[in-house]
């Protein structure tokens, strides 16, 4: 038996930032003990649980199952050990697969290192057995394994997400400086909306914050359009049991009225972008996405308005950012009583200039970018 077996305890990483909410959704799903770690949570699932976490799940990026651990102080342990694994269990010499590796506190100094080492051990074991040998795809294997050494302690895991869930099929095009689907995610969750009231989202780029917002108000899976999942190269994968929870994901759908969801950007690519991505889990024209400069737009009042305006840093305009974002608290103050704005800064600096009183900050890093979400209740 793997010790995922053994133990039913499992790893998903997920972002520092937002561990808390992580953990309610792991727990929402019937997670049991979990525990905080470096990126990421420890916790236990039976099957079932397992597979709704990787098919539901908005804010975790993966979950790994244990397969092996044991204390490793050379790469040539790793390898010996690596070797005796199964590997049959999971895949075959038709198969492609991938090696993602992560190092802390270990004799061995080089991640991409130890992740061939691990290759070589599984390419190597169905080459003594079959003469053949699965080959390598590092952009879309057909399953993905992990390496973790901590302290000299290694842990060799699948990938029962196959691949990062941030992922989730609907991004056909892309603006610059997109933010990922999972951060997306979680300031939706911290905002507390639910679809009651409308969305709006005045720089909506590629549609991001829309498509999450839509599949959260109408309990979409943020899974529903991946094609496969990694535990299914588990071998004790029950398909019987899988077909089960993707019927009640799709049977639990709810309908969210028309025009709730809305936005707009000054780019007329950018709504171009956004109208196919959200075309790709919401009818035509549901979510309603106009070509409008945000200084252009009458009011926004009664709303929720969540948004990531531009911070200058990737998009090359930082000089001209204080301005700007003093003329955006000025629009909020004035064009948006009675709404609640929820505001991702890039540039935290910048929170300065908006001239209003926060209700509170929170930080949230977003592509190496040390972030903060920012409440603001204009009254």
């Amino acid at each position: 038996m793997y010790s995922y077996q053994k133990t039913n305890r499992y790893f998903a990483q997920v972002a520092d930032d937002i561990k808390d909410i992580a953990e309610e959704e792991i727990i929402s799903f019937g997670g049991e003990n979990p525990r905080q770690a470096y990126r990421g949570i420890y916790f236990t699932a039976n099957q079932s649980t397992l597979y709704s976490i990787n098919y539901y799940s908005r804010i975790i990026n993966r979950v790994l199952a244990p397969l092996i651990s044991f204390d490793c102080h050379s790469d040539r342990y790793l390898y010996r050990q690596a070797s005796q694994i199964r590997w049959e269990d999971f895949l075959s010499p038709a198969n492609t697969f991938a090696v993602f590796a992560t190092l802390s506190n270990s004799r061995m100094r080089h991640s991409k290192f130890a992740a061939l080492r691990l290759k070589d051990a599984i390419a190597d074991y169905f080459r003594s057995s079959s003469g053949k040998r699965p080959s390598i795809n590092t952009r879309n294997p057909d399953i993905w394994f992990n390496l973790h050494i901590e302290n000299n302690k290694a842990t060799i895991s699948l990938d029962t997400s196959g691949g990062s869930l941030h992922r989730r099929g609907y991004r056909i095009g892309s603006t610059e400086a997109p933010m990922v689907e999972t951060l997306a995610a979680a300031i939706i969750r911290y905002s507390g909306w639910k679809g009651e009231s409308p969305l709006y989202d005045p720089f909506c780029g590629s549609g991001t914050f829309l498509c999450e917002a839509f599949m959260h108000a109408s309990h979409i899976p943020s899974g529903i359009l991946r094609s496969n999942f990694g535990f299914e190269r588990l071998p004790d994968f029950d398909s019987f049991l899988w077909k089960k929870i993707i019927r009640e994901g799709k049977h639990n759908i709810k309908q969210v009225s028309k025009g709730i969801i809305s936005g707009s950007d000054i780019s007329t690519e950018a709504v171009k972008t956004a109208r196919q991505n959200c075309r790709m889990i919401a009818r035509e024209n549901h979510i309603r996405i106009d070509r409008q400069d945000i200084f252009d737009i009458e009011y926004l009042r009664d709303k929720t308005i969540i948004c990531n305006p531009p911070y200058g840093i990737r998009t090359g305009k930082a000089g001209e950012m204080p301005d700007f974002y003093a003329r955006f608290g000025d629009f909020l103050k004035k064009r948006c009583t009675g709404s609640t704005a929820y505001v991702y800064f890039g540039e935290p600096a910048f929170i300065k200039s908006m001239g209003l009183k926060p209700s509170w900050k929170k930080p949230l890093s977003n592509g190496g970018l040390d972030g903060r979400l920012v409440r603001y209740e204009l009254y």
